[in-house]
């Protein structure tokens, strides 16, 4: 029941491939590498291979989520994405994947990070964007009480306030987005000194985005990352709209932004 494709095939080797087809190097269950539930070689199974520059790593996925294939990343990213599209990273849960730089929710309800694609003309190119902005308040580690902390600890992270929506935001070192598929699955930060990135977003399922997104997000090689605090942008339809909301959240000194490398396509 497993399928392994002519590319896999390729870069495996016919031996591997055949142990696999065996069964002789396949675990009896998996966490699937894109719907990050569990599943069972028992049923119709998928090979998906990570492949850096210099490293390559074997995951599975249910059939029905994606077929058998090689999905590229960087060498420095490749451990973290395989943990991250099979939902292993540290401090993330699939329920509840999205709390930011490890903050905790300011109040007994679990506050996530609600995510919206789209395109912002910055001068007169247009650039792929990701909005972030979490469903409640955001407190700190260890603390309690009220208080959003959400924008200082993006602030301390390396994050900037955005005072023209002009101008492109810096590029933020270490972070990236990671697609795989042509869909996005997380945005991931960096780890602790000789430590693999870890994710701050992580999509619950596999987010789709459009052709124009990803043609624009291939083509720059780089994603922009708006992040504002709960109620100051919403989940607008258009992305007209969604300008119109990060201007005025500019404009209240609420909003902050970076750049970052693409990982993935």
């Amino acid at each position: 029941m497993l399928d392994v494709s002519d590319e896999v095939r390729a870069e495996i080797g016919d031996a591997e491939a055949a142990k696999l087809l065996a069964g002789e190097t396949v675990p009896d269950r998996f966490d699937c590498t894109s719907c990050r539930t569990p599943g069972s070689t028992e049923d119709r199974t998928s090979t998906v291979l990570f492949v850096g520059s210099e490293t390559a790593v074997l995951a599975f996925a249910h059939a029905g989520c994606v077929p058998s294939q090689i999905v590229k990343v960087s060498e420095e990213q490749i451990q973290s994405a395989v943990q991250t599209i099979s939902g292993e990273a540290a401090g993330s849960s699939p329920a509840e994947a999205g709390t930011a730089a490890g903050a905790a929710p300011a109040d007994d309800r679990q506050a996530v990070l609600g995510v919206t694609c789209g395109q912002v003309l910055i001068g007169d190119q247009l650039h792929p964007a990701i909005v972030v902005e979490p469903t409640g308040p955001i407190a700190r580690p260890g603390t309690t009480g009220g208080g959003d902390e959400f924008l200082p600890l993006l602030i301390e992270a390396g994050f900037m306030p955005v005072t023209d929506m002009g101008k492109k935001p810096a590029q933020l070192p270490g972070w990236s987005v990671l697609m795989a598929m042509g869909k996005l699955h997380a945005v991931l930060q960096p780890a602790e000194e000789g430590q693999q990135p870890t994710s701050w977003w992580q999509a619950h399922q596999p987010l789709p985005v459009t052709d124009e997104w990803r043609s624009t997000a291939n083509k720059s090689n780089s994603v922009v990352v708006y992040a504002a605090p709960a109620g100051s942008i919403g989940q607008q339809p258009r992305e007209d709209l969604m300008r119109d909301a990060l201007d005025q959240a500019a404009g209240r000194g609420v909003l902050v932004a970076a750049t970052m490398p693409l990982a993935g396509t």
